[in-house]
């Protein structure tokens, strides 16, 4: 019980000391995790609006195929996103591998689902007449998308937000994509993992409170924008 303490008590002084190892791995976290997340919100969100307005044949597959897509193990996307950057796949001219470009990539993967469904079912709860209302009063199709989309903003937020939350905790695709290498990919998720096999529990405690600060600081977000 004694090095819990002494654990805790390391990781508060590391914070509050302002520990630079701390922050340059938090500052990692967010960089990856926000362009991860503009990226597949960019995408995912108009796919989501294409799937909830349109009927077209194999759109239930598509859904299907994006719900499945939503519990997908992480280290599968790490494995077939190294598999794409590494010298022998098709994008290994590019020399993207142990980069924060390549957890972009993968992190991007992991959010884009997630923004989609959620997008789809945000889309999907707005009063069908908002859209055709706009569309009658000769709205152009981008036009209508943007009213529908302010209608279910508050969805669209927490479906971001959510996307934002899920990549900044993930581990096994930074860790795979990155290499964990001190300084220029190294998160504080793969810093705890490292830091906790070393037997620095202080240290991962540190790192541990700077990232539920972080997830806290999304959730109480959330809800904020979700309130009328």
């Amino acid at each position: 019980m004694d090095f819990l303490i002494e654990g805790f008590y390391e990781g508060l002084l590391r914070v509050l000391t302002g520990d630079p190892e701390v922050w340059r791995a938090a500052g990692v976290t967010l960089q990856v995790s926000l362009w991860a997340t503009l990226l597949a919100s960019s995408l995912g969100l108009p796919a989501g609006y294409l799937l909830a307005v349109a009927r077209f044949r194999g759109r239930g597959l598509v859904v299907g195929l994006l719900q499945s897509l939503l519990g997908f193990p992480t280290v599968v996307i790490g494995l077939l996103v190294y598999g794409l950057l590494s010298r022998r796949g098709p994008l290994g001219g590019m020399d993207l591998l142990f980069s924060p470009s390549a957890i972009v990539a993968g992190l991007c993967v992991l959010a884009l689902p997630i923004a989609a469904v959620y997008g789809m079912t945000s889309v999907a709860g707005v009063d069908a007449g908002a859209r055709e209302t706009a569309l009658t009063l000769g709205a152009s199709a981008g036009r209508a998308a943007w009213t529908v989309f302010r209608e279910a903003r508050f969805g669209l937020m927490a479906a971001v937000l959510g996307a934002f939350g899920r990549v900044a905790s993930e581990v096994g695709i930074a860790m795979m994509l990155g290499g964990n290498i001190e300084g220029h990919t190294r998160t504080l998720t793969t810093a705890i993992a490292l830091e906790s096999m070393k037997g620095e529990f202080g240290f991962g405690i540190a790192l541990g409170m700077v990232l539920m600060s972080i997830m806290i600081a999304v959730s109480f977000l959330s809800r904020l924008l979700q309130r009328p």
